[in-house]
C-alpha cells in the first residue's frame, strides 16, 4: 500500500509540473494585422492588388503573398521560385523575406510565393509601400514588383 501511495503522489507531483510549465511557457508571438492589401506594379508582367500575410514565432517571421493580378507565365514546379520581399521600416532601414517556397502552378495561374522567412524584433513596424518584390524562374525569368501605395490596413506591427 506504501508503495502505491508513493507511485500517486510521484504522479501527483508530475502533472502539477507540467501543468505549472505550460502555465509559464513563453506563448507565440502576434503580428497584427495578420493580413494586408497592397496595390503593385510588376511592369510588363502586370499589375494589381496583392494580399500580405505575416505570422510571426519569436525573432522569426514569414510572410505569403498572393495574387490574381500576376499570373504565372509558364508551368512552374512546387518550391522552384526564388523570391526576396523586401519590406520598408518605419524609421528607416528594410527587412528582407527569403524563400524558395511556392505552390506547382499552371500558366495562367494566380501568382503565390511563400511563406518567405525573414527576422524581426518586436516592435518592428514593416511596409511593403517603398519596398519590392522580386521572384525569379528558371534563373532567367525575373519579376519586379513595386507597391505603388500604402498597404491597407497599415503596416505589420510585430510583437
Amino acid at each position: 500500500m506504501r508503495g502505491k501511495r508513493f507511485g500517486t503522489g510521484v504522479s501527483l507531483a508530475a502533472g502539477a509540473l507540467a501543468v505549472c510549465g505550460l502555465a509559464f511557457a513563453p506563448t507565440a508571438a502576434a503580428v497584427a494585422p495578420g493580413t494586408a492589401t497592397v496595390t503593385a506594379d510588376c511592369g510588363s508582367y502586370g499589375g494589381g492588388e496583392a494580399t500580405l500575410t505575416a505570422t510571426q514565432n519569436g525573432t522569426s517571421a514569414t510572410v505569403t503573398l498572393t495574387t490574381s493580378s500576376v499570373t504565372a507565365p509558364v508551368s512552374i514546379g512546387q518550391d522552384s521560385l526564388v523570391s526576396e520581399l523586401t519590406l520598408v521600416k518605419a524609421g528607416g532601414g528594410t527587412t528582407v523575406f527569403k524563400g524558395t517556397k511556392n505552390p506547382a502552378m499552371a500558366a495562367g495561374d494566380p501568382l503565390e510565393v511563400g511563406p518567405l522567412s525573414g527576422t524581426v524584433a518586436s516592435g518592428d513596424s514593416l511596409e511593403a509601400y517603398g519596398g519590392s518584390l522580386k521572384v525569379t524562374a528558371f534563373g532567367f525569368i525575373t519579376i519586379t514588383c513595386k507597391a505603388t501605395g500604402p498597404q491597407a490596413p497599415g503596416p505589420f506591427v510585430f510583437d
